[in-house]
């Protein structure tokens, strides 16, 4: 294979990528450091402790959510940043022990401070859909803080109920929410660490039921925004894969179908409702997507062998 696709991609990155992707892509493909990432990362985090500053292109919210919190936390862990006396890290355990954006159900999905941003619309703050939806994400952060945080602090216990009784809605059939599926990935292997009494192989094998299941087989309906395969198999390594091995070539040369000519990937999504009243900010968020959006697929594509990265540059 030759690597025309990377340097076309790497091209596009370096001239239209905020500092932040940039860092990450060059930290991924090009021998960056990860304290490029972490600087720039930085920008986005606020005083509490917590992030904002559309970290998420999505929300523009320059307050600390949960979700853009842990979109920091996704972050520092794709690039093996763990130094927990860091001031970002310590900033981080200061927001969550801090119990913001906190309900009984867990952290809360969206946040009403959102409503006065320009968004897209499932940012809008809803405390029904946050029922649902917060499920990933209280999954997501309660992982995180059964395994850093020190139990001795007051968020533990709250996370730790929390996370039981998340780990049992797999035993049910009701609606996850968008992310459910990948936060309970993410919390049974901190459940299963921290010694839970749980029957974890039963619970991994219906996570893996219902991930089965959720996956979009049709590639005419994988421009819209639904669950690609690539959504929960990464590499051949998943578990999934091998039962998905034929969709999954299907996707990886649909990625290589559908790379805009010496650029990028569209993204499947707009801001729906209102992309009237936000036009100018949808146009600046869908390319900041497209960005990040273009350091996983590269990867995807690496990691299934469907194209050669350069030597180190």
């Amino acid at each position: 294979m030759d690597h025309q696709l990377f340097y076309e991609v790497r091209a596009w990155m370096h001239r239209n990528a905020r500092p932040l992707e940039l860092a990450l892509w060059r930290c991924r493909f090009e021998g960056g450091g990860a304290q490029a990432v972490v600087a720039a990362l930085a920008y986005y985090q606020n005083e509490d402790g917590g992030f904002g500053h559309a970290l998420e292109p999505d929300c523009w919210n320059p307050q600390s959510s949960p979700y853009q919190t842990l979109c920091a936390l996704n972050i520092l862990r794709e690039i093996g940043f763990a130094d927990k006396v860091h001031p970002l890290f310590q900033g981080i355990l200061r927001y969550l022990e801090s119990g913001a954006d906190t309900a009984d159900y867990g952290w809360r999905f969206s946040i009403p401070s959102n409503d006065a941003c320009p968004r897209a619309p499932w940012w809008s703050y809803d405390e029904q859909a946050n029922r649902v939806e917060s499920i990933g994400l209280t999954a997501a952060l309660c992982a995180f803080v059964l395994t850093e945080m020190d139990p001795r602090s007051p968020i533990y216990p709250r996370a730790k109920a929390w996370a039981l009784a998340l780990a049992a809605l797999l035993e049910q059939d009701g609606a996850l929410g968008e992310m459910g599926l990948g936060g309970l990935a993410a919390l049974l292997p901190a459940l299963e660490q921290t010694g839970q009494p749980l029957p974890f192989a039963a619970l991994y094998q219906r996570l893996g039921q219902r991930a089965n299941a959720a996956i979009a087989r049709d590639p005419a309906q994988w421009s819209q925004y639904l669950p690609r395969p690539s959504r929960f198999i990464q590499s051949p390594a998943s578990p999934l894969y091998p039962e998905n091995a034929e969709v999954m070539a299907l996707e990886l040369q649909y990625l290589l179908d559908t790379r805009a000519e010496g650029g990028v990937w569209p993204i499947s999504w707009s801001w729906f409702g209102l992309m009237d009243r936000y036009a100018a900010e949808f146009a600046i968020s869908e390319n900041w997507w497209k960005a990040r959006q273009a350091i996983d697929t590269v990867a995807l594509l690496s990691a299934f062998g469907r194209i050669d990265l350069p030597p180190a540059l």
